[in-house]
């Protein structure tokens, strides 16, 4: 069958699809179905229990459920008091790392000790970078990452152990090199596809997992202070978000079938790569292209407001009818996460000449919300998300977009490996929900019959 052939059948029986495929939404709402594994006010449906991280967007007062600001802990301690604790600090993701992965706040001696191990991690076997990452090269270097992760349970003589020494061991040797392979994969695609010149540097054991993914990443390996922190800090705050998630539920399910730690990474990362999860960040890099193309004065606030409620009303950028970056699945009032990164945000902008730029994602983020608030039935409030000021961070750190959801990948890695470990030391049954059919029964027909 030639290529218009083919083409042309599958337009033909893609029809067939999508009438046969095609669900009243009336029925979910009769049959009382929690789409998303959410209710109709957003409330997630209870499904697990974790000790690893903990999500608040709304408290009680007077036996009335209110909006909040948000709050993210990372087994029991807030991330806000983490962050503000590390000051002085070069190593908070390896810190958090720690904390999240065996439950407790190291002390120095077993940080370092955590760090050494981690630093030991940062190889890939003999010729993997030539034979593995460098071969079929693509932009997508969340699938080349992904080649890469199952292909490394080939090279594990122990790849199919559950015993919780031996999958720790996996997931720290991930953790160590989920910087390598991404940083690898886009330099061979940067080379044999965009035609320029390669570069592999290894990592350095003294340096942080921010400081080696910055080093191998520049043609020079320079980087300043408050560009490691800053990153640092970014891969803190994307380490872990809930067993709820799509990647981290993704994780747990997949776990919960007695697969491989390979496996199962890759599964998260697969979930990971949409747009409407990991991918959200570059979405709203595309979207402020589009506003500084539009907007000819970035302190005419009308101008700006103006220029949002075309996007709400699908007249403008992708015509989908949304401000990305702007609420959460979650969080109410704001995202704290958000919250403490803007103000690194802010810092870099002043260091990298970029003040201009920052006001602008200032008054956007401020005039969204109200823009929203006229146009929107909103009960639980709208604030801006993570990826609002994520994607603008990674290109003050002149890193090409392809990298922005790896980097998603590189810190969320973490979280995956401790729901993986938890689940496996309490799960003990496979993850199956119901599904409700409501296709009508019929009678087979012989095929000379039809």
């Amino acid at each position: 069958m030639g290529m218009n052939n083919m083409d042309n059948y599958m337009e033909q029986m893609a029809v067939l699809c999508e009438n046969n495929d095609s669900i009243n939404k009336n029925l979910y709402s009769e049959y009382g179905v929690k789409r998303g594994l959410r209710d109709e006010n957003g409330q997630g449906v209870l499904t697990g229990l974790t000790n690893i991280s903990d999500i608040k967007a709304f408290e009680y007062r007077d036996g009335q459920k209110c909006p909040c600001d948000g709050e993210l802990s990372y087994r029991g301690y807030n991330i806000r008091d983490f962050v503000a604790g590390s000051k002085g600090k070069k190593y908070v993701f390896e810190e958090g790392a720690y904390l999240l992965l065996f439950g407790e706040l190291p002390d120095n001696d077993q940080l370092k000790e955590f760090r050494d191990e981690l630093s030991e991690c940062m190889k890939l076997p003999t010729n993997f970078t030539r034979d593995v990452i460098m071969k079929a090269p693509t932009a997508d270097i969340m699938g080349s990452m992904t080649r890469s992760i199952l292909t490394l349970g080939s090279y594990d003589k122990k790849k199919d152990n559950l015993d919780i020494p031996n999958v720790l061991r996996q997931s720290m040797q991930l953790i160590a090199t989920f910087p390598m392979i991404a940083a690898y994969a886009y330099h061979a695609y940067n080379h044999y596809e965009k035609d320029q010149s390669m570069y592999i540097h290894r990592p350095e054991k003294e340096l942080s997992i921010a400081e080696n993914f910055l080093r191998m990443l520049r043609p020079d390996t320079c980087f300043t202070d408050l560009e490691a922190r800053v990153l640092d800090i970014a891969l803190l705050l994307h380490m872990e978000h809930g067993g709820g998630n799509n990647s981290t539920f993704t994780t747990r399910v997949v776990t919960s079938s007695g697969s491989d730690t390979y496996s199962v990474i890759a599964a998260a990362m697969s979930s990971l790569k949409g747009k409407k999860h990991g991918g959200a960040n570059l979405m709203v890099m595309n979207m402020m292209d589009d506003i500084k193309e539009h907007v000819k004065d970035y302190a005419d606030e009308e101008e700006i407001a103006a220029y949002l409620d075309k996007l709400l009303n699908k007249q403008a950028f992708d015509k989908k009818g949304l401000i990305y970056g702007m609420g959460h699945a979650v969080y109410s009032l704001s995202d704290p996460r958000s919250k403490i990164l803007s103000r690194f945000v802010k810092q870099l902008s002043e260091e990298k000449g970029k003040e201009e730029e920052y006001q602008l994602y200032a008054t956007v983020e401020r005039l969204a919300k109200q823009v929203i608030g006229e146009k929107r039935k909103i009960y639980k409030g709208v604030s801006a998300n993570i990826d609002f000021y994520s994607g603008f961070i990674y290109s003050m750190l002149g890193l090409p977009h392809q990298l922005y959801t790896p980097l998603f990948a590189i810190a969320r890695i973490v979280g995956w490996s401790a729901h993986r470990m938890e689940e496996l030391m309490n799960g003990n049954r496979i993850i199956r929900p119901a599904y409700k059919a409501v296709a009508p029964h019929r009678e087979y027909t012989p095929i000379d019959e039809r």
